[in-house]
């Protein structure tokens, strides 16, 4: 009866010991509580919608609620240096697009760069396109390129702002033509359209949305292949000159982050992005889904950081 009784008692002790290593063990699982995602601008705009058609899915993909934070403000700097200097436990992630991290770095002085982040998984990637403005004096782009060459100035282009990824692109194809242009800077894709229906801005670059919603002609894209949704329209590649660009966005998170949050993160990001909801969204919003992994996304910010580096040196910006 004694030994019994010792064995029960040692059995209680036993169990009494693993219950504090078990509650342990599952406080350690991540997530074990809800993910703050960074949006590094205001509500409304493309990364903005892109994230918030990403979040339902990958909250039901993670587990956990994912929340997200609006953090506007210097072309998209200041979010991301939210999520720089955030604890690098997996809880403050972000989704950023590529300007904030491959072209402002070299435009000013920040507290960051590609260094500074764990690159998670790409969600998107937009191939740029060349939109011919109404009343230009061409209709093509060979056109384009004859009256470039006509006159120093002759061609007009407009950017949503200098050091946008879509200036660069323009800057990067006039290089490759040897020709010059005078660039009009605008606060943003609305107000360029409407120049450019307007007729004040002869060409610009921008994402197949805004000739879609405008009506205006595309001459060229950016793409390596042609597009889907404009089948006749040639790449530039095909027109001899092999630039390619898009605006593209995933996920980030602060340098250092452990390698299993990192790697649940990246999981639950290829399952969101894979899923039908998520593909819905982004047609509605003329996005493409494209997901790479946290190499393959790093690669492909850190190539075009690098052209960016030389192309707003040539233009005289880079610091």
């Amino acid at each position: 009866m004694m030994g019994t009784t010792r064995r029960g008692l040692l059995s209680l002790a036993l169990l009494a010991g693993l219950a504090p290593m078990q509650q342990a063990g599952a406080q350690d699982a991540f997530p074990s509580r809800p993910v703050q995602l960074v949006v590094p601008y205001p509500p409304g705009g493309n990364t903005d919608l892109m994230a918030r058609a990403l979040q339902t899915e990958l909250t039901r993909a993670l587990g956990q609620t994912v929340v997200i934070v609006n953090r506007g403000g210097a072309a998209g700097t200041i979010g991301d240096a939210q999520v720089a200097r955030a604890a690098p436990d997996g809880y403050t992630i972000g989704m950023s697009p590529n300007n904030p991290l491959t072209a402002q770095p070299h435009l000013m002085s920040l507290t960051y760069n590609l260094d500074s982040f764990r690159f998670l998984c790409l969600v998107y990637d937009n191939p740029q396109v060349l939109v011919l403005g109404r009343n230009a004096p061409f209709r093509d782009f060979a056109g384009m390129v004859a009256h470039a060459r006509s006159a120093k100035e002759a061609l007009v282009f407009g950017s949503p702002g200098q050091g946008s990824t879509q200036h660069i692109l323009m800057a990067a194809l006039l290089k490759a033509l040897g020709v010059e242009g005078l660039h009009v800077p605008f606060t943003g894709a609305g107000p360029m359209s409407q120049a450019a229906l307007g007729g004040q801005i002869q060409v610009f670059v921008e994402s197949a949305s805004i000739p879609a919603a405008t009506g205006l002609p595309v001459l060229a894209t950016f793409s390596k292949d042609r597009m889907p949704n404009l089948p006749q329209t040639p790449t530039l590649t095909e027109l001899g000159h092999a630039i390619e660009g898009s605006s593209a966005g995933g996920l980030i998170g602060p340098a250092g982050m452990p390698d299993a949050a990192a790697a649940t993160i990246q999981r639950a990001c290829a399952t969101a992005v894979a899923s039908d909801s998520f593909r819905q969204a982004a047609e509605r919003l003329n996005s493409v889904p494209r997901y790479l992994p946290g190499e393959g996304f790093r690669a492909r910010f850190q190539a075009e950081s690098d052209m960016n580096r030389t192309v707003l040196r040539d233009l005289g910006l880079a610091q």
